[in-house]
């Protein structure tokens, strides 16, 4: 019989098998944000004065499902700001006291594990109003996007690794969201790496209401070559890697 990983996982990260954190031993505490590139940063619009139409929440859930197939409409500046302050904005940030010293903490528009926020959303920009096409970073506690070097043929080749799924062609914005595990491990240990997979769904489900309220759609994908996915974004694969994308665009009318 196959040892079965999955099972493993979950019963080495039981706290009876937990080590001391790195938190508790006193090691400094990791970024809280990847550092940024020499691209310059770009404008995002402010979100707080963009209008949307009042949404009530049972609707929203209610018209909340996976969308595949889009309108071919740009999304706005305006609401590519929204969509990413819905899913990874900072209210605010402080540095807090703690038994071990001071943490730099950011509060943010989802749920994380100990404030750790171990997500930096990458972007695949393909139809969206004042952006060239092509793959950037969000810089989160900045609101501001920064371009990121690739080469000419990255929408293919992120298809590819995304075993073949064409609609990320055809979506306005991919959301690609990466995981800095130390981020989290460091406080929790190995635990930690239980709370990278709830914090993306809390993540992605965000961005399917805040697609859902400016009439746009959103479907999450979980299927892609790790390796070469991670290769493509210049990421190690150990520490920095792919955990969950979501693709986003307008939808096609109904009429």
């Amino acid at each position: 019989m196959k040892n079965n990983i999955g099972n493993e996982f979950i019963k080495l990260t039981q706290y009876k098998f937990l080590e001391e954190s790195d938190r508790a031993k006193g090691i400094p505490q990791p970024p809280i944000e990847v550092p940024e590139n020499d691209n310059p940063l770009l404008d995002l619009d402010d979100p707080k004065a963009f209008a949307i139409p009042e949404r009530n929440l049972t609707e929203l859930l209610r018209r909340r499902k996976s969308y595949r197939e889009y309108a071919d409409e740009a999304l706005t500046r305006e609401e590519l700001s929204y969509l990413l302050w819905a899913t990874q904005g900072v209210k605010k940030r402080i540095i807090q006291e703690t038994a071990e010293g001071f943490v730099d903490v950011t509060l943010r528009t989802v749920p994380s594990a100990g404030a750790r926020h171990p997500f930096e959303t990458f972007l695949l920009l393909n139809n969206v109003q004042g952006f060239e096409p092509g793959l950037y970073r969000y810089v989160a506690t900045k609101h501001k996007l920064q371009a990121l070097e690739v080469t000419a043929n990255i929408q293919d080749e992120i298809v590819q690794a995304c075993l073949g799924q064409e609609f990320l062609k055809t979506a306005a914005a991919t959301f690609i969201w990466v995981a800095d595990s130390y981020r989290t491990t460091w406080r929790y240990g190995e635990r930690g790496f239980r709370y990278l997979f709830l914090d993306a769904g809390h993540v992605c489900q965000n961005l399917y209401l805040a697609a859902s309220a400016i009439d746009a759609g959103a479907c999450a994908v979980g299927a892609f070559n790790d390796e070469e996915l991670n290769s493509l974004l210049g990421l190690d694969g150990s520490n920095l890697f792919v955990v969950y994308l979501a693709t986003v665009g307008k939808l096609v009318s109904q009429a």
